[in-house]
């Protein structure tokens, strides 16, 4: 997979490519992990991204001549063979990024994110993406924290990016339930035990028990997954049992 990053402020995530998972992933060419400075294709010898909005306005905004350079650039750079590339806009008024989302990117030979800076894009940017992504309902300074978010997610689902003790199988999100309490040693620490079901040996009995916990503690943080997670009749009693007892 081919992944770039299109950005005015490449020392931002250009560490982050060369660290951890994601540097290892891409020095065993798992994954390809480039950044592509916008301002290396701007007109002026300045190398200007932004201009004042006609009409007036407060703020400035990305012009489309540099960022239709960099994208058509990036996307000539794809893989032989390949899919066209999915150009995505880093845009608080996106699509809601989301464990699905990432599992889809996932598929994708060749993915394109553009991080937009100041008050947003000239219109006509929108006109070169296929998605535009938004990490929630807040506003950052630039999109670049957001593309990171986004590269994590997908990057981890690729098959040989993660190793044996990273395994992205039964995590939050994954399963369609938030993850349970997880125990390290020491058995003991500050009056806290470990739950004796986890060093009981018992295989069955510790994955059942695994789920009931994810199961209450999706119930009392985020009960809106329980609507779309694959769930047993004998989970779906088991969670109206504790619905009756919170309204007694």
């Amino acid at each position: 997979m081919l992944i770039q990053l299109l950005t005015i402020h490449p020392a931002i995530v250009a560490p982050v490519f060369r660290e951890s998972i994601l540097g290892r992933a891409h020095e065993a060419g798992i994954i390809d992990l480039r950044v592509v400075n916008i301002r290396d294709f701007a007109l002026s010898k300045h190398q200007q991204t932004d201009d004042y909005p006609y009409g007036g306005g407060a703020g400035l905004l990305m012009k489309p001549e540099p960022v239709f350079a960099a994208v058509r650039w990036a996307a000539a750079r794809g893989p032989a063979r390949a899919r066209p590339p999915r150009v995505i806009l880093m845009d608080p008024q996106g699509r809601k990024f989301d464990q699905r989302l990432a599992e889809e990117l996932a598929r994708e030979d060749h993915l394109i994110l553009v991080c937009g800076r100041y008050e947003g894009f000239d219109e006509r940017i929108r006109a070169l993406a296929t998605d535009e992504i938004s990490i929630g309902d807040y506003v950052l300074m630039g999109g670049e924290v957001a593309a990171l978010v986004v590269v994590e997610a997908v990057t981890r689902l690729v098959p040989g990016v993660l190793g044996d003790l990273e395994s992205s199988v039964a995590e939050s999100y994954t399963s369609g339930l938030l993850e349970g309490p997880q125990y390290t040693r020491p058995l003991e620490f500050e009056g806290m035990r470990v739950p004796e079901i986890l060093t009981s040996g018992n295989h069955g009995a510790i994955q059942r028990w695994r789920r009931e916990q994810a199961l209450r503690r999706t119930f009392e943080r985020r009960p809106d997954l329980l609507e779309t997670a694959e769930l047993t009749p004998e989970e779906r009693a088991l969670i109206e049992e504790w619905r009756r007892t919170l309204t007694r």
